[in-house]
C-alpha cells in the first residue's frame, strides 16, 4: 500500500495562525519599540539643540559673567567644558588661585573622560605652588604622572616633581625622576630640561650646588586653552 507524502507546510497559513495565537503580545512589542524610538530621536534632538545654543552662548562669552552664565544654563555640554577652562584661566590671571582649583575640579568631575583633564590637572598643580603648598602639587604631579602616562603632560609632570624635590633637597628622588624623563622620553622638550637639571644636582649638603651649571628655566606654565577652543571637537 502506498504511504501517503505529507503536505507541505502552507507559511502563510503558519504566519496567520501565530499571529492569531500571540497577536496581544506582538501588538505591546510593537507599542514598546515605537515609544524607545520616539523617545531616542527626540532626546537627540534635545541634545542637538542644546549643544547648538550653548555653542553659540560661549562663542560670544568674554568675560567672567559670561563663562558663569554658559556653565550654569549649559552645565553638561561640551561648551560648558571650555567656559570652565576659561573660566578657570581668568581667575588664575586675577590671582585667585583657590577659585580657579574649584572651577578646575568641577570640570574634572564633570567631565573625567574630557582629553584635557591632565591638563587641567597640570593648571591645578601650578595654583598650588603659587600658594605656596608645595606638597599637594608635588601629589597632584605624581597623579597627572601615573593616571596619564601617554599623554604629553606626564612628562612636565614628572619634570615638575623633580624641581619641586630639588627644593626640598630630596636629590636622589629628584635624579631618579630625571633619568627616568630621560629614558621614556628621551625625544621631548622634558628630556631636555631634565638633562640639564640633573647636571645641577649635587648630593645632600654640597656647598654651593649651583656653581657652574647652567641656569634653569621657570616652571613651565601648561598654556590654558584659549577662546578659539571649539566645543566638542577632539584633537
Amino acid at each position: 500500500m502506498p504511504i501517503a507524502k505529507p503536505q507541505p507546510a502552507d507559511p502563510a497559513l503558519e504566519a496567520q495562525v501565530f499571529w492569531l495565537k500571540y497577536r496581544k503580545e506582538l501588538l505591546a512589542l510593537f507599542a514598546i519599540a515605537l515609544v524607545a524610538i520616539i523617545i531616542v530621536t527626540g532626546y537627540r534632538v534635545y541634545r542637538e539643540r542644546r549643544e547648538t545654543a550653548a555653542s553659540a552662548m560661549f562663542s560670544s562669552a568674554r568675560t567672567t559673567d559670561d563663562y558663569l552664565q554658559t556653565v550654569n544654563r549649559y552645565g553638561d555640554t561640551s561648551a560648558a567644558a571650555a567656559a570652565y577652562l576659561l573660566l578657570a584661566n581668568i581667575q588664575r590671571e586675577e590671582r585667585k588661585f583657590s577659585e580657579a582649583n574649584a572651577t578646575l575640579q568641577t570640570f574634572v568631575d564633570k567631565f573625567p573622560q574630557h582629553e584635557l583633564v591632565s591638563t587641567a590637572r597640570m593648571a591645578m598643580a601650578a595654583n598650588l605652588e603659587s600658594l605656596g603648598k608645595q606638597e599637594e602639587a608635588l601629589a597632584t604631579y605624581q597623579l597627572i604622572a601615573s593616571t596619564s602616562a601617554g599623554s604629553f603632560n606626564a612628562p612636565h609632570a614628572l619634570l615638575a616633581q623633580a624641581r619641586i624635590l630639588q627644593a626640598k633637597d630630596r636629590i636622589e628622588d629628584a635624579r631618579r625622576i630625571c633619568e627616568t624623563i630621560m629614558t621614556k622620553y628621551r625625544d621631548g622638550y622634558a628630556a631636555i630640561e631634565a638633562a640639564r637639571l640633573l647636571r645641577t644636582l649635587k648630593p645632600s649638603g654640597s656647598q654651593n650646588p649651583s656653581i657652574g651649571a647652567a641656569p634653569l628655566s621657570a616652571t613651565p606654565v601648561i598654556p590654558a586653552p584659549t577662546a578659539s577652543i571649539s566645543p566638542g571637537v577632539k584633537p
